[in-house]
């Protein structure tokens, strides 16, 4: 993938690099699920990418696909994890999906992004500036 341009058709999913927690569920899904979706901190993306989200990008994951967003939030993290060629990952993905777990992952997501910077998972603390 050209990380120039974000021109090509391979999907990425944007994570907060300075986030410990971010840095730590991503590296879990990748050892457990072992996704075949690419997924790189935003603060390595180009700029001219990544600008006109940075509101978004600050609250949750981006999946960036032919330098457009795609999906983000849970759905994202859903797609990320259903690239998986393991079947029971992509089964779990599906069913994010259906309504009421759609409903149910979205809130959770936005539980679990609001608070991150107050868990203490992965090598350092979020650096998410929070008053």
């Amino acid at each position: 993938m050209d990380t120039g341009t974000m021109s090509g058709a391979e999907p990425v999913l944007a994570y907060d690099g300075d986030c410990g927690f971010c840095q730590a569920a991503i590296d879990r899904i990748g050892r457990l699920a072992g996704p075949r979706m690419s997924a790189l901190p935003w603060q390595a993306l180009p700029e001219q990418l990544t600008t006109p989200h940075l509101a978004r990008l600050d609250r949750e994951v981006l999946i960036f696909q032919d330098g457009m967003v795609r999906a983000g939030g849970a759905e994202a993290l859903a797609r990320y994890t259903g690239s998986s060629p393991a079947r029971r990952y992509r089964l779990v993905a599906a069913a994010v999906s259906f309504p009421g777990v759609r409903f149910c992952a979205r809130r959770v997501y936005s539980l679990v992004a609001r608070n991150r910077h107050r868990l203490r998972i992965g090598p350092a603390i979020c650096s998410v500036a929070h008053s």
